[in-house]
């Protein structure tokens, strides 16, 4: 994966597979999945260029596994993520890869410049280069002026901009966010959405999301997930036309996935 930044970012879902053994006290036979399984993922199969991409499905679709597959926080049971037609892993796929999850323990005693400075050093940028790339990440964020400030005075919208932050160090080929605007306000949410649309131009932004106005003017696709398996994936013009002509991306989701967890 040396010329990944050379190559034109290409993601590539082949079939993935995933099942978990149920917890003792809610063994059930499930229909489809034998007694005591639930399944995650049902052969999921996708490929991505650059653009930002809404993955929208309820609770229990299978987003969040998905999202672990692909960053490495979990193996598949079966099928493989490309990046530009290699195995998305090791070393090489770490360096273009910027991960937000949905929940990140913080050390309140930490500051901000030291977060980041933390996670530069894991993501293994050159120590000359930290301070100008804390800078730049902290700036795009609406942070700038926080840094020094440790983390237990942090609200829960800035720990969520932090985590943004952290996940932009390194300017990252592959953008994976994990319900990025919980807990920020109506300003901050706007300006999230205007930066990944600028930013989506060369590199490939997932945002998996609840939140259905986060992607519905900026996403090149929506994917729309349910009980592990791709429902759909199109723009947002052509969802509304195929599932609530006249309507919105809110629409969509209620007409696709009505009031079901997506168990």
């Amino acid at each position: 994966m040396q010329n990944d930044k050379a190559e034109i970012p290409a993601l590539t879902l082949d079939d993935l597979r995933k099942s978990y053994l149920l917890p003792r006290p809610l063994l059930r036979k499930k229909a489809g999945t034998g007694p005591g399984v639930k399944r995650a993922l049902a052969g999921v199969s996708l490929t991505l260029g650059p653009g930002l991409y809404g993955l929208l499905g309820p609770n229990g679709a299978g987003k969040s596994t998905l999202i672990q597959i692909i960053t490495g926080g979990l193996a598949p049971d079966s099928g493989e993520v490309l990046w530009c037609g290699h195995p998305a892993r090791g070393i090489g796929f770490r360096r273009i890869l910027g991960y937000m999850p949905q929940q990140q323990g913080l050390y309140d005693s930490y500051t901000g410049r030291r977060f980041l400075a933390y996670m530069a050093a894991l993501k293994e940028i050159p120590r000359k280069s930290v301070s100008e790339e804390v800078a730049r990440v902290s700036q795009a964020v609406n942070l700038a002026g926080e840094l020094d400030k440790r983390l237990g005075a942090y609200s829960g919208g800035m720990k969520q901009r932090l985590l943004l932050a952290s996940a932009l160090l390194g300017n990252p080929r592959l953008l994976i966010l994990d319900e990025p605007t919980a807990g920020l306000d109506p300003r901050e949410r706007v300006r999230l959405r205007t930066l990944l649309a600028e930013m989506s131009a060369d590199r490939i932004i997932l945002v998996a999301t609840h939140v259905v106005s986060d992607v519905e003017s900026v996403a090149s696709k929506v994917v729309l997930l349910r009980a592990g398996q791709i429902v759909d994936v199109a723009p947002v013009p052509e969802l509304v036309e195929r599932y609530a002509p006249g309507g919105g991306l809110e629409d969509v989701y209620l007409s696709v996935f009505g009031e079901g967890d997506g168990r």
